[in-house]
């Protein structure tokens, strides 16, 4: 197995802009060795099987959706109330928005997820380190409610960025933008 860490990163993100595109029966080593522009069967030096390319994608996902620690401290700047709530839900909605081909690989992986165990365990334990860190982060910050609140928007945001990705006719940014106010007034208390 081959061991140059930024190569390997480059495949796992070529991987990534695969499945964002032809989905999980697109990814194969050919498609990501001419989506990395690298010979053809590099990717096989690199992963043992596509099991192990599906995995180290779920992997690599939440670090690239995970923002910068930076920008959540100027985004934590005003006081907690749920109107930051709502700001924060507009944010996280932007910056999806802005990594689509992340967010809609993890759509794909999720589904895959439930024919391949190993990225079943891979993105379960994945997804609730992240909800923990969510929940944590919240209750830390004082923003209003309690980890159910949190649990419900977590759900509810969910919802609203699958039909973002998935049917983005359906709601404009007029509406998206009302929507994600709509779902925090309903779910998070007044501060």
């Amino acid at each position: 197995m081959a061991r140059n860490p930024e190569r390997r990163t480059a495949l796992v993100d070529a991987a990534i802009e695969v499945l964002a595109r032809e989905g999980a029966r697109g990814l194969t080593f050919r498609a990501v060795d001419a989506q990395a522009g690298v010979p053809v069967g590099t990717a096989s030096n690199y992963f043992a099987s596509r099991d192990d390319l599906f995995t180290q994608a779920g992997s690599r996902i939440h670090v690239r959706m995970t923002p910068d620690p930076v920008k959540v401290g100027e985004a934590m700047r005003p006081a907690p109330s749920r109107e930051l709530v709502t700001e924060l839900m507009r944010w996280l909605v932007r910056r999806m928005s802005d990594e689509r081909t992340g967010y809609l690989a993890m759509l794909e992986l999720r589904l895959e997820a439930t024919r391949r165990p190993a990225l079943q365990a891979e993105l379960t334990s994945a997804v609730r380190t992240a909800f923990e860190e969510s929940v944590q982060f919240h209750l830390d910050a004082g923003l209003p409610g309690d980890a159910e609140t949190v649990l419900a928007l977590y759900l509810a945001m969910t919802g609203v960025l699958l039909e973002h990705f998935t049917l983005p006719g359906v709601l404009s940014d007029t509406e998206l933008d009302k929507l994600v106010e709509t779902v925090v007034t309903h779910i998070v208390p007044e501060a």
